[in-house]
């Protein structure tokens, strides 16, 4: 009983710590637009910008195994959590696009960090469980996206300077860590991590990351670039320009808690193909219709298209012929988040010589060749 005890709140606290990342990462959607009108940044120089945060996760990632392997998931989780609250408000008072830049890159570096560690920390409470539940793990995730991307932006209605607003944020994080953190299991619990594994990916392993590479590319296009998109190109508030990613998250949010019986229903090639052409349909409709409100239900539709394709390539990634999931699983990852946290910069690149809608549309074009290549894949 006493065993049974220690899991649940174990799995609470992993829940906590997921959602921490999910607030952390998604309050600074809202804080975009601000950081560009401060710094007078064009596209290009703020997906330059940008770039930083990519790169500080990126950079960070394999190192974190190694790190884990030595202190333990639970203290890189509270270390790495506790780097993204403190660098979430100085990225509003960055005087220059350089500071602006090495502060994306350590906070980048924290959610690097952190993602590895709480997944870490997951997969060992659900063998300890005895049963999946990874998906409400990511489902707390993206609720902490609606409640970082809202909540910021509340707070700056209610009278709050963006700079307060995020140190409001800082500190609420700092506590649900401080207090999680003794329920995370113990390095003494956790199986030794060989992170010698990864190669360089190729043949079907590589096409497989690409996709992987597009599908979080999509949800890092709508991270770094919505707000922007809400409001200069469709008129939003500034304190109300987060609502685009919170209606993108709370879509995605609902579908991964249910993913698992999707899924179990219609087979995962067709929730692929379905799903990432919804999303193709999203990242259109979001564009090339000038009402706000059809950008909204765009976003939406990304976040439905969108939710339940990474987890089916990750399980993909596993059952590959021939190849070990220790050398095609790292392969694919490491593809899949560079999409996600280095892919927004190439956003910025396009829409500096065209515009942001045609540079967003693009994302829905390739959506639709993941739909048809997955579809012919099987």
């Amino acid at each position: 009983m006493q065993e049974k005890a220690k899991i649940s709140a174990a799995r609470k606290a992993v829940l906590l710590i997921f959602l921490v990342c999910g607030i952390g990462l998604s309050s600074w959607a809202p804080m975009v637009p601000f950081a560009k009108l401060a710094l007078g940044l064009s596209e290009a120089d703020l997906g330059v910008v940008l770039l930083s945060l990519g790169a500080g996760a990126i950079l960070t990632m394999p190192m974190t195994g190694v790190l884990i392997n030595k202190y333990g998931s639970r203290r890189i989780s509270l270390f790495s959590a506790l780097i993204i609250a403190i660098f979430l408000p100085l990225l509003l008072l960055a005087r220059t696009p350089y500071e602006l830049a090495a502060a994306l890159f350590v906070f980048g570096a924290g959610i690097g960090s952190v993602d590895v560690a709480m997944n870490a920390q997951a997969v060992l409470v659900q063998e300890k469980h005895g049963s999946h539940i990874m998906s409400s793990f990511h489902g707390m995730f993206s609720v902490g996206g609606l409640l970082g991307s809202i909540g910021l932006g509340f707070l700056i209605k209610a009278g709050l300077s963006p700079t307060v607003a995020a140190v409001s944020i800082s500190a609420m994080l700092i506590i649900i860590t401080a207090t999680q953190f003794k329920y995370l299991l113990p390095h003494s619990e956790e199986a030794k991590i060989d992170s010698a594994s990864f190669i360089l990916p190729k043949g079907p392993v590589l096409v497989l990351g690409l996709m992987c590479f597009i599908l979080f590319l999509a949800e890092g296009s709508l991270l770094d670039w919505s707000a922007v998109f809400l409001q200069f190109s469709r008129n939003f508030d500034p304190s109300l320009s987060g609502v685009g990613y919170a209606a993108f998250s709370v879509a995605m949010a609902v579908m991964r808690l249910t993913g698992d019986g999707i899924i179990h229903k219609l087979g995962p090639s067709k929730v692929v193909f379905y799903g990432t052409f919804l999303a193709g349909v999203g990242f259109l409709l979001a564009v090339t219709l000038p009402w706000a409100p059809a950008a909204l239900l765009g976003f939406v539709l990304v976040g439905l298209g969108a939710a339940n394709v990474v987890p089916i390539f990750f399980t993909a990634a596993g059952r590959f012929p021939n190849i070990p999931p220790s050398i095609s699983l790292p392969a694919v990852t490491t593809l899949g988040y560079a999409g996600q946290l280095a892919g927004p910069a190439l956003i910025g690149f396009i829409a500096e010589f065209t515009s942001l809608s045609i540079a967003l549309g693009f994302v829905g074009v390739l959506l639709f060749i993941v739909a048809f290549t997955y579809k012919h894949r099987d």
